[in-house]
């Protein structure tokens, strides 16, 4: 039992694939879950030596995901692996607007991809390892803005808040176990992906704060995605990962 295993959702680009890259190693088994597939992370697995599956998966399927995964870990021995972690990165923005002008089905697509599919993503890992002799993380991509509220975003808001209290409710049960897992929901940081780019380029009628995201790009003060990936990987290895069940990267 000397391998390890990282399950990661959202590994296609952003964060999520700056933390795959990161993850890539000879010892350790890596499972990204994403829409699409990276060729580009394949062949760097390949000439790492690094152990990598990728599946096709949309999360706003997210029942679907979590099925797929009960089964593929019911079918690993229960020594395989020293330790188990599981990373629920997805996310995803409705259209950029107040609650009133929401599309219905993007807005419900955006709370199953951010709130659904982790949870039952995450019901799956627990149970499906409980036995497991390894040690157990659980890392929940969290942001500031499920602890602040923001105008025109209430879904993102809301998938964040949701996904750190399910946190601190998943804390409460585990520390009751003997062999509970380590779970966190973690703000990584203010990051340069696609997801700004969105908030940079929406109406400013409709987005009171745009130039509030505008002003930290002109500013530099966005940290790279592999920037922000190395702060994240690093936390989820601390001693005391889980010592408190929502932190903030920069804290």
């Amino acid at each position: 039992m000397n391998a390890h295993l990282t399950i990661l959702t959202g590994a296609s680009r952003g964060l999520g694939l700056a933390m795959a890259r990161q993850l890539l190693q000879p010892e350790r088994t890596l499972l990204c879950l994403s829409r699409q597939l990276s060729e580009e992370l394949a062949q760097e697995a390949q000439r790492r030596g690094a152990p990598l599956i990728q599946w096709s998966q949309d999360l706003a399927e997210g029942a679907a995901a979590a099925e797929s995964l009960s089964q593929w870990l019911a079918e690993q021995p229960a020594q395989r692996f020293a330790t188990a972690t599981l990373i629920n990165n997805a996310g995803v923005i409705a259209r950029i607007a107040p609650l009133s002008e929401a599309d219905p089905g993007a807005l419900a697509g955006a709370l199953r991809v951010g709130l659904e599919a982790p949870m039952l993503l995450a019901a799956a890992f627990l149970h499906a390892t409980e036995h497991w002799a390894g040690t157990r993380k659980l890392l929940n991509v969290s942001s500031g803005l499920g602890r602040r509220p923001m105008a025109s975003q209430a879904g993102y808001c809301a998938a964040k808040a949701g996904l750190d209290h399910f946190t601190r409710c998943l804390a409460l049960e585990e520390a009751l176990k003997p062999h509970g897992a380590r779970v966190c929901s973690l703000a990584p940081g203010v990051i340069d992906t696609d997801m700004q780019v969105q908030l940079r380029g929406a109406d400013p009628a409709a987005f009171p704060d745009r130039d509030r995201f505008t002003g930290l790009k002109a500013a530099g003060q966005l940290s790279s995605p592999s920037e922000a990936a190395a702060r994240v990987l690093a936390y989820l290895a601390r001693p005391d990962f889980g010592a408190e069940p929502v932190a903030d990267v920069r804290d």
